[in-house]
C-alpha cells in the first residue's frame, strides 16, 4: 500500500556530534538511550473507520519527531506502520452505514494521507495493510501454533499465556485491572473454555456475514496482536527473525498509551513466543488527547478532526505546533486556545526570522538539538526559539536566519 509523499529535509550540521536520542520507556519508566544500529521502529497505524482525529495526530507527530531526529543525526530510521484494516470496529461502522466496509477503509485511508502529508510527517518505509499482509500473517500464525503454546476453542485459536514464561506475572497493570482493560478494549475475558481469561485470540473462525481467508488451520481471519507482530518481524527483522547477536527483534514499539495494554503487552508476548526473544528495546506511548474532559475517541463521538481543522482555515503548520508543543507522554486537554497561541508564535517566529539582522543562531540550534534529544522536549527548544526573537526583536544581529529556519524545519518539522 502507498503511503504519502515525503517531504524535503534541510541537511543537518554534521561538523557537531548529535547526542544520543533518549527516550522515557512507557513500561519501565526509565530513560533510555536509542543507539542501536540499525534502529528499527514499528508504531501502531489506524483502524480506517473515520477521520484522523487530533488523537491520532498527536501519536504520529511524536515519532515524526524521533524520525527527524534520527536522521539529522546522520542515521537510518527503518520505519514500519500498519493499517488495521479489518477489524470489528471497521464492519460494525460499514453495516451501520450501509457500506461496503473495504470502501469505508480506502475512504479513510486516503484521508489519513491528506491529514498526514500537510502535518508534514515523514512517511514511513513500509505502509502496510492487514488484508495485504494476511499471507505473512498466517505465516506467523502457523509459526506461533508450531510452538505447541496454542489452543483451539470451537474453532478459535488462542495463546495459551500460562505456556510463556513471565507472561501472566509481568503484566504492566494488576490482574483486576488487566482485566478491565482487556473487557474493554476488545478482550473476552468471560468466554467460557479459555484456559486463562487474559488468554489473546490468534485466529477467528469464520463467522456468517463476515469477511474471511483460507489458512491451514481453518477459515477466519486473524486476531488484533498477531496482525502488528507478523508485519514488524516480516519487515523489520526478515527470516530468520532477525540477528541473532541482537538482544531484541526491533529498536522501539510505539502508539498512543491506550495500546500499552492490552494490545502492546500482547503483542510482546506473542512476538517473544515465536522469536525467543525480547521484541522491542524501548516502549514509547504518547499520551491522550482530551476534548472537555474526556479522552478523544470514536466510541465516545468527541472528536476533533484534522480536515475539520484544516477547513476552516488552520494550516497544518499550526495543528503541528499546537500538538507538539507539550510533555508528549502526557495527557493533554484540547483546547482551540492552543491554535491561536500557535499561531501567534509562529507568526512571531517568521517576523523575527524576515529581518535583515538576527539575534546568534549557533546556541539556538544547539539548543533544539539537545531539548530533543532529551525524551522529546519540544517545549524546551519553542522557549529557546522565543527567548531568540526576544533578543531579535531587541536590536540583536550576528545570527543566520536561514540556519534557525533549517533547523525549525529539519527537527520540528515546521517549514517558515
Amino acid at each position: 500500500m502507498r503511503s504519502w509523499p515525503s517531504v524535503y529535509l534541510p541537511p543537518s550540521d554534521v561538523s557537531t556530534e548529535h547526542p544520543v536520542l533518549r527516550l522515557t520507556d512507557s513500561y519501565k519508566n526509565e530513560v533510555i538511550e536509542l543507539k542501536d544500529l540499525p534502529i528499527t521502529s514499528y508504531v501502531c497505524g489506524i483502524t480506517p473507520y473515520d477521520a484522523t482525529h487530533l488523537g491520532h495526530a498527536a501519536t504520529y507527530l511524536t515519532f515524526d519527531l524521533i524520525h527527524r531526529f534520527v536522521i539529522a543525526s546522520g542515521k537510518k530510521l527503518h520505519y514500519t506502520q500498519n493499517i488495521t484494516d479489518i477489524d470489528d470496529p471497521l464492519l460494525e461502522r460499514a453495516k451501520r452505514d450501509n457500506q461496503n466496509w473495504e470502501d469505508l477503509a480506502t475512504s479513510q485511508i486516503e484521508l489519513f494521507r491528506e491529514d498526514m502529508t500537510e502535518l508534514r510527517v515523514l512517511p514511513p518505509d513500509n505502509y502496510l495493510g492487514v488484508v495485504e499482509s494476511m499471507p505473512k500473517v498466517i505465516e506467523h500464525i502457523m509459526a506461533l501454533i508450531n510452538t505447541g503454546n496454542t489452543y483451539e476453542l470451537q474453532g478459535d485459536i488462542y495463546l495459551d499465556l500460562n505456556a510463556i514464561p513471565d507472561a501472566l506475572t509481568d503484566l504492566p497493570v494488576s490482574l483486576d485491572e488487566a482485566l478491565a482493560i482487556f473487557a474493554a478494549r476488545g478482550g473476552d475475558p468471560g468466554r467460557t473454555g479459555k484456559r486463562h481469561p487474559l488468554d489473546t485470540l490468534i485466529w477467528s473462525a469464520q463467522r456468517p456475514g463476515e469477511p474471511s481467508w483460507e489458512s491451514p488451520f481453518g477459515n477466519g481471519r486473524p486476531g488484533w496482536h498477531i496482525e502488528c507482530v507478523a508485519i514488524a518481524l516480516d519487515t523489520l527483522t526478515g527470516q530468520p527473525w532477525g540477528n541473532a547477536e541482537s538482544s531484541t527483534s526491533i529498536s522501539l514499539q510505539g502508539g498512543g498509551s491506550d495500546l500499552r495494554f492490552p494490545h502492546h503487552y500482547m503483542t510482546s508476548v506473542q512476538a517473544r513466543a515465536i522469536t525467543g526473544r525480547k521484541f522491542a528495546r524501548v516502549y514509547l506511548h504518547a499520551g491522550m488527547i482530551a476534548w472537555q474532559g474526556e479522552k478523544m475517541s470514536k466510541s465516545l463521538g468527541n472528536l476533533v478532526f484534522v480536515s475539520k481543522l484544516r477547513e476552516v482555515g488552520w494550516s497544518g503548520n499550526e495543528i503541528r505546533l499546537a500538538l507538539i508543543n507539550r510533555d508528549y507522554r502526557t495527557d493533554l486537554n484540547w483546547e482551540m486556545g492552543l491554535l491561536e497561541e500557535a499561531r501567534f508564535n509562529l507568526q512571531r517566529i517568521n517576523s523575527a526570522l524576515s529581518r535583515e539582522e538576527v539575534a546568534p543562531t549557533q546556541n539556538i540550534v544547539l539548543e533544539i538539538r539537545n531539548s530533543l534529544s532529551n525524551d522529546l522536549n519540544v517545549q524546551g527548544a519553542i522557549k529557546a526559539v522565543l527567548e531568540w526573537c526576544k533578543e531579535t526583536e531587541a536590536g540583536a544581529g550576528g545570527g543566520s536566519a536561514g540556519e534557525l529556519s533549517r533547523a525549525l524545519d529539519l527537527y520540528l518539522g515546521i517549514a517558515l
